[in-house]
């Protein structure tokens, strides 16, 4: 995804993984010097997500990849549980 799809302050989810292990393309998409590439130098590769950095520019928020689906999915599930149960205890509508 590029930022045309972002709506300026939007929040973006990327659940999109795909495994590098060309470092002239984590280089041309973050940049010498970038932690990306620190951390590629350092195992070989680097996961990446679906969303161009750029969209980083525009968008509101931005989940991280890897680690920001996962703890979105955990919240979400325990927050319809809860829901769940109040309407089960008859507290909601």
């Amino acid at each position: 995804m590029t930022r045309e799809f972002v709506k300026p302050g939007g929040t973006v989810i990327d659940v999109g993984t795909t495994p590098v292990r060309d470092r002239e393309t984590v280089t041309r998409l973050y940049g010498p010097g970038s932690r990306r590439l620190e951390v590629f130098d350092r195992r070989g590769s680097v996961v990446l997500g679906d969303v161009h950095p750029e969209v980083a520019d525009i968008a509101g928020a931005l989940s991280p990849v890897p680690g920001g689906v996962g703890p979105l999915t955990i919240a979400l599930l325990l927050r319809n549980t809860l829901t769940a149960a109040r309407i089960r205890a008859g507290l909601v509508a």
